[in-house]
């Protein structure tokens, strides 16, 4: 939801959101170009985040969270932010009796202070906007500070890790789903999962997590994103007025369930991994047809890019409706984004990768380079 649409939402909707913003000292960062990133780290694919800080940079939280690339605000609302704002008015109520608990809401140093230091925007943006010249152009996007750090790993010639790769993950990841006009209840919990199996039910409201105090999925993401690996994770959960304690397991390679297709900066992944290739998945019913399982790889060619770097597939050969069905041996179900993590893991800029193709009634195999 863009941030004017949002505010427009708030005087209409809700007068009692806009009352509670009287409340705060409210700025607005409308571009990327010379930000903090020391202080402020998010998601850089959303169109809309807030923080809640105190003047001597402490965070209470943070609100804004996304999963859609059609409906970006399936997990914000009105409701939800103005419970995040009376929560984070009284943390600052609290303050600094509180402050411990406040310590892991604090980002971790960042590899550089602005993203006009990142090499791949190094020379291309100043601090300022040119508001006297080509102000739009010289607007630094936040998205583009996550294309920075995946390129500094791949022109390095290493491996994109997890934590890189499927930032702020979404709980349901890990089999919880929450009810966005709220602070941080559960509206879901998927069957088998490990939410489940640690005892999360329907109705829970996590009020911390790893000791933060939650104020919205954000926060939850928030720590979701900075766990790498295998862990426990402890939440203090309220249900039926009562306050008891669970853990949350994180499965190895817990991140790599992520949907990161829709997100604006797997479009350079795109570029990277796939020639510059959008797939989707091949429907039920065209798979059973071309004598496919439901376990078998098969992710259609939806769109073929046709300039410069995201041309590669286009140049390797690749077509509209083809069927991809292996890649480098690999013939096992994966997503897009699945797929981007097996090559963008595992290939090298300069490799050429073999894949298997469908293409109507024929078996075409082609070579993918990596970029």
């Amino acid at each position: 939801m863009e941030c004017k649409a949002f505010d427009e939402q708030l005087v209409r909707r809700d007068p009692e959101v806009a009352d509670l913003m009287d409340r705060f000292v409210s700025v607005r960062l409308i571009q990327a170009n010379a930000m903090d990133l020391g202080l402020f780290q998010f998601d850089y694919d959303l169109t809309f985040a807030v923080f809640f800080v105190n003047a001597d940079k402490t965070i209470y939280g943070r609100f804004g969270s996304r999963s859609s690339q059609k409906d970006a605000a399936k997990e914000i609302s009105i409701e939800g932010f103005r419970k995040a704002m009376q929560a984070a008015l009284e943390l600052h109520q609290n303050y600094p009796a509180n402050k411990a608990a406040l310590a892991g809401k604090k980002a971790p140093e960042p590899r550089f202070k602005v993203p006009e230091e990142y090499p791949s925007l190094r020379g291309k943006y100043r601090p300022t906007l040119d508001y006297e010249g080509k102000v739009v152009q010289s607007c630094m996007h936040c998205h583009q500070v996550r294309d920075a750090e995946r390129e500094l790993y791949r022109t390095q010639g290493k491996a994109i890790p997890d934590e890189v790769l499927y930032p702020w993950p979404m709980p349901d990841v890990i089999g919880l789903a929450f009810d966005p006009k709220e602070k941080a209840k559960v509206k879901a919990v998927t069957s088998g999962s490990s939410a489940q199996k640690d005892g999360f039910i329907v109705g829970d409201e996590i009020l911390t997590l790893q000791g933060q105090p939650i104020l919205s999925i954000a926060d939850v993401q928030w720590v979701l994103h900075n766990t790498n690996g295998p862990a426990k994770l402890k939440a203090d959960v309220l249900r039926g007025g009562q306050r008891l304690s669970l853990n949350l397991t994180l499965a190895e390679g817990w991140r790599r369930q992520s949907d990161i297709a829709w997100r604006p900066t797997s479009w350079d992944l795109r570029r990277m991994a796939t020639g510059g290739l959008l797939l989707k998945e091949f429907p039920a019913a065209d798979r059973r047809k071309a004598g496919l399982s439901d376990t078998d790889l098969a992710l259609m060619v939806e769109h073929v890019g046709q300039y410069g770097d995201h041309a590669a597939g286009k140049r390797a050969g690749f077509q509209k409706n083809d069927v991809i069905v292996s890649v480098d041996g690999q013939t096992g179900r994966m997503t897009e984004s699945q797929l981007f993590g097996y090559l963008l893991q595992k290939k090298m800029p300069g490799a050429k990768v073999s894949v298997g193709v469908l293409r109507g009634e024929q078996r075409v195999n082609l070579e993918l380079p990596m970029q």
